[in-house]
Order: C-alpha cells, then sequence, then structure tokens
C-alpha cells in the first residue's frame, strides 16, 4: 500500500501533473521545466525528486546537462498504470495544451544561461 500512496501523492500536486504531461512530449531540464512553469528552479527539482521517488520520473546525466523524462514505469505498477493512463487524460485541457504550445519555444540555450 506505501508504494501506491507514493504514487498517488506524487500526482496530487497541479505542478508535478503539469511536469509530467511535458515529459511526455519531450526530455527536459530543470531550467527548461522552471521556464514552462514560471516556479523556481528549487521548487522544480523538489518536484522532480517527488516523481522520482515515486518510480515516474527518472533522469540521465549527457554532459553538463541533466536530462528528465518519464519513467518507463519498472520500478513500480502503479506509476506505470497512471503514466499509461496520464498520456490520455487532460489532453483537451486548455491549460495542457497552452503549456505544450510553449514547450517547442523553449531553449535550453537560452533559458539555461548563467548571469
Amino acid at each position: 500500500m506505501k508504494e501506491f500512496i507514493k504514487v498517488m501523492k506524487a500526482l496530487s500536486d497541479p505542478n508535478r501533473v503539469r511536469i509530467v504531461k511535458m515529459l511526455q512530449h519531450k526530455m527536459m531540464c530543470v531550467c527548461e521545466l522552471r521556464e514552462a512553469l514560471q516556479i523556481s528552479q528549487s521548487s522544480v527539482s523538489k518536484h522532480l525528486k517527488i516523481l522520482e521517488e515515486a518510480g515516474l520520473v527518472d533522469f540521465r546525466k549527457e554532459g553538463l546537462w541533466v536530462n528528465y523524462y518519464l519513467a518507463d514505469g519498472g520500478k513500480s505498477p502503479y506509476a506505470s498504470s497512471l503514466l499509461g493512463n496520464l498520456r490520455h487524460w487532460l489532453e483537451d485541457e486548455t491549460e495542457v495544451k497552452d503549456l505544450i504550445r510553449k514547450l517547442p519555444h523553449i531553449r535550453r540555450e537560452e533559458v539555461c544561461r548563467g548571469p
């Protein structure tokens, strides 16, 4: 039951659901997610950690980049089932459509620059 509750709690936050919906469309770094959501980098990192611990998100280091993507669900049958359903859920929501429409215009080379 603990594993089920962990997955459900991970998806109980609107920003974490938004992150999952964006990662359905492309692999993203923290800076790109921060730009899309307009929240702090530390908040994005905390959300990603919760999603990762629930088996919903995974990451891969590629040089200086840490790229986040949807997990394959292999760590949890609950995560696997919900990820499969979320691919179809919320697709007609205006907020989700607007967020997904922004993604091609968010370029890591521009948003991840230092001061």
